[in-house]
């Protein structure tokens, strides 16, 4: 007796449809359920869920050999998917039910209820079709429900025998919940002081540039840092479901779609895989899981060498790459990228209040870890000093500008480059290409000659020029200026200088 239904795993972050054959052969002696198809450890022990799951359903299970075949056979299953897929076309080839024209996606308790799995997200939106139907389980609902694909729910395995037995689906009562505004409990107002760095952030959140902050210790780079998404637009609906896709592969998704851009903070302890991608069953790291958001490293020269290194690929082209010898991943990972750190290993280089304690020989060693290519694809390049009692008291007649009229000036920088690049594949200035940068940066004269006079006092490379040209566009887009003057040039190489002065002094 044969049955066949279908249902999918998560491969990466990308949905593979799997189709479940069954055959039984009532005539052998042994009763046993046999899964071949390439099934890691999760799929093989599916049998002994099963098994369970019938007995405590009161369903009987069918006498003779059972053999369960996941094609395709090629391609490794991982994960619990396929629980309430297998369970179903085993009773359907014991005619047990009705021939099933679905995608079953579920996890079997021992007791026979039916668990939520992972990835439901990016299944329903790959594989939805007019005419196509998926059976889930009932915790799944508000994920499937940010989709407009057609689904039956269970919370068990009895309530689906039946209801695909009798034909009668009774939609379970379940309250989806709304989606609130959150209010963020940071804000760019907590901040005290530091004129130029805020300036410097809100051009980076206005172009999409990378940063790095330099400063003694607590200054308030991590302070800077863990607002800087306050500042961002928006996420529009095409972003909310990339981030929320991703998120679901990994089983991150909290119930509903994401509504605030990601902010990713990994310990500089983490290795080049938790970062980057892979493994032997690869999974997306941290640059996919900051996708449309913010990936902050904090103590920037702890990291080890071979993860900034392998940040190179990421922070130019938007993507990783993982290639396997029996497949290549591809995963997203477009995002902005901010680090911080100290001037020298105690702190204080370059401190007016504190002597540093470091020699030349520890400060070059400090800062060797991060490579001379890695700073050249960091855009703008920021020392944060020590604030003065008042400032940080707030007794000086500065208002602190809070993150909603710094993003109001965001928003419109960014809806002029939307304008400009309607015609091309990118959206910020930080993504031109040289020749892009040749097409739309046009330089007053003045400021052409003051950019090769920087150019050659500092020995700035090719990609630290386009850099310089990127960040200029951006701020005369926050002046409201097609054309790039001196003053856009000065404030642009004065990003890109600060640590470039250490950099000459060591």
């Amino acid at each position: 007796m044969y049955f066949s239904t279908k249902s999918a795993v998560i491969v990466g972050i990308s949905p593979l449809l799997v189709t479940v054959e069954v055959d039984i052969n009532s005539r052998s002696v042994k009763r046993d359920i046999n899964i071949v198809g390439l099934p890691d450890a999760a799929v093989k022990e599916s049998k002994q869920r099963i098994l369970s799951a019938f007995k405590n359903s009161n369903i009987s299970i069918p006498d003779g050999l059972i053999t369960v075949n996941l094609a395709p056979s090629d391609v490794k299953k991982e994960g619990t998917y396929l629980d309430l897929a297998i369970a179903l076309a085993i009773l359907g080839a014991n005619r047990y039910i009705p021939p099933l024209h679905m995608i079953v996606l579920g996890e079997l308790g021992l007791d026979g209820n039916i668990r939520k799995v992972k990835g439901v997200l990016p299944i329903l939106l790959e594989f939805s079709q007019p005419d196509t139907t998926f059976i889930i389980p009932y915790d799944n609902i508000p994920e499937a429900s940010a989709t407009k694909s057609k689904f039956l729910a269970f919370k068990n395995l009895y309530d689906t025998v039946v209801s695909l037995r009798n034909g009668n689906y009774q939609p379970p009562q379940h309250s989806i919940p709304s989606i609130e505004k959150s209010q963020s409990e940071v804000d760019f107002s907590d901040i005290r002081g530091h004129v130029m760095p805020k300036r410097a952030l809100e051009v980076a959140a206005a172009g999409g540039h990378n940063v790095l902050i330099v400063g003694p210790p607590g200054t308030g780079k991590t302070m800077f840092a863990r607002r800087f998404s306050t500042i961002l637009p928006p996420l529009s609906e095409q972003e909310k479901i990339e981030i929320s896709k991703i998120y679901s592969a990994v089983g991150l998704l909290d119930s509903k779609l994401i509504e605030e851009r990601p902010f990713r903070s990994p310990h500089h302890t983490s290795s080049a895989v938790a970062i980057i991608g892979g493994g032997t069953n690869v999974k997306p790291g941290e640059v996919t899981l900051a996708h449309n958001g913010v990936l902050f490293l904090d103590e920037l020269p702890e990291f080890r060498r071979d993860v900034l290194e392998a940040l190179r690929e990421p922070l130019e082209d938007g993507v990783v790459t993982v290639s396997r010898s029996k497949a290549t991943h591809v995963f997203p990972a477009s995002f902005q990228f901010i680090a911080a750190m100290n001037p020298c290993p105690c702190g204080h280089y370059g401190d007016k209040e504190v002597a540093c304690k470091c020699s030349p020989y520890e400060i070059r060693r400090y800062w060797k870890n991060i490579s001379g290519p890695i700073l050249d694809r960091i855009d703008i390049q920021i020392q944060i000093p020590r604030i003065t009692f008042e400032e940080m008291r707030g007794k000086t007649n500065i208002a602190a500008e809070s993150s909603e009229a710094i993003r109001e000036r965001v928003i419109k920088a960014r809806e002029i480059q939307d304008a400009r690049y309607k015609d091309e594949r990118i959206k910020l200035n930080a993504k031109l290409t040289h020749k892009m940068v040749e097409k739309y940066i046009i330089l007053e004269e003045n400021a052409e000659e003051l950019l090769k006079e920087y150019s050659k006092k500092f020995r700035l490379s090719g990609r630290a020029i386009d850099k310089i040209l990127k960040v200029a566009r951006t701020i005369a887009d926050l002046n409201n200026s097609e054309r790039i003057d001196t003053l856009a040039i000065s404030e642009a190489v004065q990003y890109r200088l600060n640590n470039m002065d250490l950099e000459f002094v060591l």
